[in-house]
């Protein structure tokens, strides 16, 4: 069977596809796979329990049941749900958003699927477009969506190093090229691998420039402010008529039922309902009926701060504590956990590589991710990529320090 370009491209071997496979194959069977790997979000017991609640209260109302199950939602989403946070956001941080400026999409995923492809690739001119990454690494699940080739460029950082085998990436502003070819800027912030958060004052920066190229900022907020909240450091929540901001509802409990959150101006929305149309008829609805009390209530917010924050908060201090004691006299460096689920280490001058690596530490049982995937549109050959994993400490403790001390293991018998 033959197939087209696009369904090469999508069908051939890709790090997200690396990691769901990974992720399905070891919760399907081998229950003694220690998942370090995956970003499958930890079930925390306090918000489980109020999804539970929320759950027997559409049942105890037949009529708001089959309405979420046997009714199509409009091609931009749940009219109810985009209402409620329109709301929430206008009265919370002051925003001028509307019903009209707010998209729901059946996860980011898909949302980034159609950004990218709005914004990038060829156009009626001739020309051709890139999405421009100003920091790197950057989300393992962007370097496949785009429909041509060339479709990123990004740029090196600038590395600072810390106390505690501590670092931490810094976009470096002053060889930040943005060329003609740039359609659009992209962040995620928190940083998925690494935890970064970009500072406000670098935030601001990426704004000006996108104001200046007339081109959007889209900035991928799957684990920021106001919810899930996954961030540890001072960070202001930022949209305007320039920004496109993405969030989930994944990481804050519901990663199985789908449903990405558009913010952004009128003509992008627009033109999302339209994508969502043609390709699914209409995003799915359970996400947005089960989250919608908790928007009308606010207590999303407050769930936010007072129980996932806290909760992460805690196991990445327990990780970290795991890391610095099994690694002692190994060259490895921590990037600041900053926000996210995850850990990104860095062994400085890695006798192998960390595709090898993570095929050592399969063979040992656990799960992680090799560090070159998070480097999509990086010309230029950097052994820095193949020195760094990214591991998550979202699942139980146990299992998180039996993955260290493997890790730690495995490592040691390379470096010797």
């Amino acid at each position: 069977m033959k197939l087209s370009k696009f369904g090469q491209q999508v069908s051939g071997r890709s790090g997200i596809k690396q990691l769901m496979d990974d992720l399905g194959e070891a919760l399907a069977g081998n229950t003694d796979m220690l998942m370090l790997g995956g970003g499958n979000p930890a079930l925390i017991p306090e918000i489980n329990q109020r999804f539970r609640e929320i759950m027997l209260d559409m049942l105890h109302t037949p009529k708001d049941m089959d309405h979420t199950l046997g009714i199509y939602a409009e091609p931009q989403g749940n009219r109810h749900f985009i209402q409620a946070l329109a709301e929430l956001l206008r009265e919370e941080f002051h925003w001028p958003v509307r019903p009209e400026n707010i998209a729901l999409t059946n996860g980011s995923q898909a949302a980034f699927f159609m950004l990218f492809n709005m914004f990038a690739g060829a156009f009626d001119d001739g020309s051709h477009r890139k999405i421009l990454l100003p920091l790197t690494p950057e989300y393992i699940g962007y370097a496949d969506v785009g429909l041509e080739d060339d479709f990123f460029c990004t740029h090196k950082p600038r590395i600072e190093f810390l106390e505690e085998h501590l670092f931490k990436y810094h976009i470096d502003f002053d060889n930040l090229n943005i060329g003609n070819d740039v359609g659009a800027i992209c962040v995620s912030r928190p940083t998925n691998p690494t935890g970064n958060v970009l500072a406000d004052d670098e935030i601001d920066k990426l704004k000006s420039l996108a104001q200046q190229h007339q081109i959007p900022l889209i900035i991928d907020n799957a684990y920021g402010t106001p919810f899930p909240n996954i961030i540890f450091t001072d960070a202001k929540p930022t949209w305007d008529d320039n920004t496109i901001l993405c969030m989930s509802l994944s990481k804050f409990g519901l990663p199985a039922i789908r449903t990405g959150i558009v913010i952004a101006p009128e003509q992008v929305i627009a033109a999302i309902a339209e994508m969502n149309a043609v390709l699914n008829l209409a995003p799915g609805s359970v996400g947005s009926a089960l989250a919608l009390p908790l928007i009308r209530s606010r207590e999303i917010i407050t769930l936010s701060k007072e129980v996932i924050r806290p909760y992460y908060q805690k196991k990445n201090a327990q990780a970290r504590q795991y890391l610095q004691q099994e690694l002692q006299g190994l060259d490895y460096y921590i990037h600041n956990p900053e926000g996210a689920i995850f850990l990104w280490l860095w062994f400085r001058n890695l006798p192998i590589t960390a595709q090898q690596l993570y095929e050592r530490l399969k063979q040992k049982g656990v799960l992680v991710i090799p560090g070159h995937y998070f480097f999509p549109g990086l010309q230029e050959n950097w052994k820095h990529a193949d020195e760094c994993i990214r591991i998550t400490y979202a699942q139980d403790d146990n299992v998180v320090r039996a993955g260290i001390k493997i890790i730690a293991n495995e490592a040691r018998k390379v470096y010797e």
